[in-house]
């Protein structure tokens, strides 16, 4: 079960185990802000939601994009192929490795097996498989909406 941890000023940073949630609260770093009405943990209520007790400055943190992963390009692409449009299971470089493409956001998108095993060593273009949407690196905020 996961414990969404919201800063001072409610905006939230991310979510936690339930495990983690229950050592901030022993070390008093937050408080419960949102309980579930059935459950307990000892004699207290299961945290939902808890608030840091100070604020936690995150421009460091959302100054800049997040780091390439092929869970996040999934996430960004909501899983769709960016060749058919089917669902997508596994990632395509649009310049191949092989030809000197790397791991980033822009040079990769979410494909399905099929479009991926058809478009093989080479660029879309000259598999003749236009891509339906543009690679762009997203916003931290936008990997955690998805």
């Amino acid at each position: 079960m996961a414990v969404l941890v919201l800063n001072t000023d409610n905006t939230a940073l991310h979510t936690v185990s339930l495990q983690h949630a229950i050592g901030m609260l022993l070390r008093k770093v937050a408080v419960v802000e949102s309980a579930h009405p059935d459950l307990v943990f000892g004699n207290h209520p299961q945290p939902e939601v808890l608030r840091l007790v100070r604020y936690v400055k995150t421009t460091f943190l959302y100054g800049r994009a997040p780091g390439w992963t092929k869970r996040g390009v999934l996430k960004r692409d909501a899983h769709t192929c960016g060749y058919c449009g089917d669902r997508a299971s596994t990632v395509d470089h649009i310049l191949p490795i092989s030809r000197g493409g790397r791991n980033t956001w822009k040079n990769t998108v979410a494909a399905c097996h099929a479009c991926n095993s058809r478009k093989a060593n080479r660029t879309p273009a000259e598999a003749g498989m236009p891509l339906r949407t543009k690679a762009y690196a997203p916003s931290r905020a936008e990997l955690m909406a998805a």
